[in-house]
C-alpha cells in the first residue's frame, strides 16, 4: 500500500484534527488502544464494529503517518505487528473521556461506560491520570 500525505483542509484546529481523527474508525482504533488493550490488526478487525479490512489498513496507515500510533514487530509472529499510541495519541485520552461522558449523559450506553462515568464523577483527574500513566508504561520503545 502506497503511503499518502495528509492534506489539511485549513489551519483551523478543529478541521486539522478532523482530517486525522474525524471518522469513526480512527477514533475506535484509538479507543481500542487506550481503553481495551487491543494492539494488533486482528484485534481491531474483531472489535465488534465490523470494520472492513481495507478501511482498517487505511486508518492504521493514516494514524501512523499522523504520529498518533507506531507500528512494531510482534515478538511472537513475523506476520503480525503491534500498534501503540504515541505521546501524541495518548494526549487524546482526555478528549475521549469527554466523549464518553457526553454520550453516557444523552444516550443509552454499555454498562461498562456507565460504571466508568461514575468513576469519572468521583475523580476525573485521577482516572485520566491513571489511564495515561498506564499507557506510558506500556511502551515498546
Amino acid at each position: 500500500m502506497r503511503k499518502k500525505n495528509i492534506e489539511y483542509r485549513s489551519s483551523c484546529p478543529i478541521s486539522t484534527a478532523l482530517d486525522i481523527i474525524g471518522d469513526k474508525w480512527s477514533l475506535l482504533i484509538i479507543r481500542d488502544l487506550a481503553f481495551k488493550g487491543k494492539n494488533t490488526y486482528g484485534d481491531f478487525l474483531n472489535g465488534g464494529e465490523k470494520i472492513a479490512t481495507n478501511i482498517l489498513a487505511d486508518r492504521l496507515m493514516l494514524l501512523e503517518m499522523a504520529g498518533i500510533i507506531t507500528k512494531h514487530p510482534h515478538p511472537e509472529s513475523k506476520a503480525k505487528h503491534l500498534y501503540k499510541l504515541t505521546p501524541k495519541g495518548i494526549d487524546l485520552v482526555p478528549a475521549l473521556v469527554e466523549i464518553i461522558s457526553w454520550s453516557e449523559k444523552y444516550h443509552e450506553v454499555h454498562p461498562y461506560a456507565k460504571q466508568f462515568v461514575k468513576q469519572l464523577k468521583n475523580n476525573k483527574e485521577a482516572v485520566v491520570k491513571q489511564i495515561i500513566e498506564g499507557l506510558k508504561k506500556d511502551s515498546f520503545n
